[in-house]
């Protein structure tokens, strides 16, 4: 069963945020992470991703440097601000706080 992108497609920069909150990576190991860490289950679009992580460095949570690959391409790494840390906690709480409004709003009554 995959996830349905409708239910995900606003909280991608608190996707990348979270991907970024152990260290510091670049764009095919961030939507590789997100692969791995949902079975497959669901992957960012290429596009989506790089228009997110220009969103999200032009709001200062993220930055970005290019790093020093002796072999193979030169990769733009990203880097979360202490910004982007503040605004993931915050992104964070609004999803709990949503998740259980969600939860309370489609619960079924059972017949006992």
């Amino acid at each position: 069963m995959s996830i349905a992108s409708d239910l995900i497609r606003g909280h991608t920069d608190t996707i990348i945020l979270a991907c970024l909150m152990d260290e510091d990576n670049y764009g095919y190991e961030i939507n590789k992470s997100i692969l791995q860490k949902t079975d497959g289950r669901y992957e960012l679009k290429e596009a989506t991703l790089y228009t997110a992580f220009r969103r999200l460095e032009q709001a200062g949570h993220i930055s970005s440097y290019w790093g020093n690959e002796m072999t193979g391409a030169r990769r733009r790494y990203y880097s979360i601000t202490n910004s982007g840390s503040e605004a993931y906690r915050t992104l964070l709480s609004e999803w709990k706080n949503a998740k259980e409004m969600i939860e309370e709003l489609i619960k079924v009554k059972e017949n006992e």
